[in-house]
């Protein structure tokens, strides 16, 4: 039998290193399930959600096409805004994004700042159909407890208001950490 030349050597021992570390990280990953209440506040005198920017045509389209939107929404453990207790803050944006249906761009980092993730984020992207009944965005990262976080947000609309635009949604996350 011939010897195997040390260049397949080390190409052989990156494989079984490269596996190991695979299966290591499979073993020591965790999957944390988060239920909050995301609350987009547009009217009052102290709004958390302002529209900064906009198309030419936005106001005249039915899904306000090209609307950018910065939040600063707060999070909370039940639907009720004043009677719930609160979690964190969800600030980023959302652009409306679809022409002909009402569809949101979220990027927004939930930012925890009470109980045991007090401190850590979860990145979450993607796009949301404001009036589907379930909706799926992504989870593409995360600091602290959720450092390297992979997983899945799944937002439900709790109420909106069609006179002001004050919505509260029920979000559900799935986050592999």
């Amino acid at each position: 039998m011939a010897a195997m030349p040390i260049s397949r050597r080390i190409q052989l021992v990156l494989v079984v290193a490269a596996v190991v570390a695979v299966h290591a990280a499979a073993e020591t990953a965790a999957t944390t399930h988060i239920k909050v209440y995301w609350h987009d506040v547009v009217s009052g005198p102290s709004p958390t959600a302002v529209q900064v920017a906009r198309a030419a045509t936005t106001n005249s389209s039915a899904s306000f096409f090209g609307a950018v939107v910065v939040i600063d929404d707060p999070l909370t453990s039940g639907p009720d805004l004043n009677a719930s207790s609160p979690v964190g803050r969800a600030q980023g944006t959302y652009v409306s994004a679809g022409k002909d249906t009402v569809a949101l761009l979220m990027n927004m980092n939930f930012v925890f700042q009470s109980g045991r993730y007090n401190g850590s984020t979860v990145a979450i992207m993607g796009r949301n159909e404001v009036f589907a009944a379930v909706r799926e965005m992504a989870v593409v990262g995360g600091t602290g407890v959720f450092r390297w976080a992979r997983g899945y947000a799944q937002a439900r609309t709790h109420t909106l208001d069609m006179k002001t635009g004050d919505a509260t949604v029920e979000y559900n996350l799935y986050i592999n950490h």
